[in-house]
């Protein structure tokens, strides 16, 4: 009975300390890996979905050096027609063939007198925006699409980005113009019509390349 006991203990023994191996994650360890994923911009809500990833060992492997992360690509094909809301029609669309998607391509262009607090007129700054490789709306709706709206730069919020590459002419005979915009609880479109003005928070989206 005593022997029974003694071993019995030295097993329970040994399975707490296996516990303690298992989680035995140094404080110093810790902080490194907390300090490092903050100054790649990680949020809380970033290391929840880490926690909640699926394929934990696949990172590992890669951390082992057996395998690589490879960035999605994700083609836009700035040539298609482009969406139409019901009772528009499209009186300008330029095309702009198959763009890799990258987020250094695309930038924002403020014409000089919509900076300082002028604003300008749509109609005056379409014809400046002939100069300026504007982007199609095919590139606003691809952000729409909610697989994708993570990928739309964090700035963009409290700015309403225009897509002058597809003039439309809305149901009363106006000109207009599409935009990207935060409305507080997600994106979404909207249009300007251009005999209205465009301030400094109201930029074309244009090729940065």
């Amino acid at each position: 009975m005593t022997t029974k006991n003694r071993g019995g203990q030295a097993t329970w023994w040994h399975m707490c300390q296996k516990e303690d191996d298992m989680s035995s994650y140094s404080e110093g360890q810790s902080h490194q890996l907390m300090d490092a994923l903050e100054a790649k911009g990680f949020t809380p809500d970033h290391l929840t979905k880490l926690g909640q990833f699926k394929d934990l060992l696949l990172i590992r492997e890669v951390l082992d050096g057996r395998a690589e992360i490879k960035p999605v690509e994700y083609l836009v094909d700035l040539d298609a027609d482009p969406f139409v809301p019901k009772g528009w029609k499209v009186v300008e669309h330029r095309k702009g063939g198959q763009f890799k998607y990258d987020p250094a391509k695309v930038g924002l262009y403020l014409s000089k007198e919509q900076q300082k607090g002028k604003v300008i007129v749509g109609n005056d700054l379409r014809k400046e925006l002939k100069n300026q490789s504007v982007m199609n709306t095919n590139l606003l709706d691809f952000y729409l699409k909610k697989e994708n709206q993570h990928l739309i730069p964090e700035e963009w919020k409290g700015k309403a980005i225009f897509f002058w590459g597809t003039i439309y002419c809305g149901p009363n005979g106006s000109l207009c113009v599409r935009y990207l915009c935060w409305d507080g609880g997600g994106w979404d479109w909207n249009y300007n019509w251009l005999d209205f003005e465009f301030d400094g928070s109201r930029p074309a989206a244009v090729s940065a390349s």
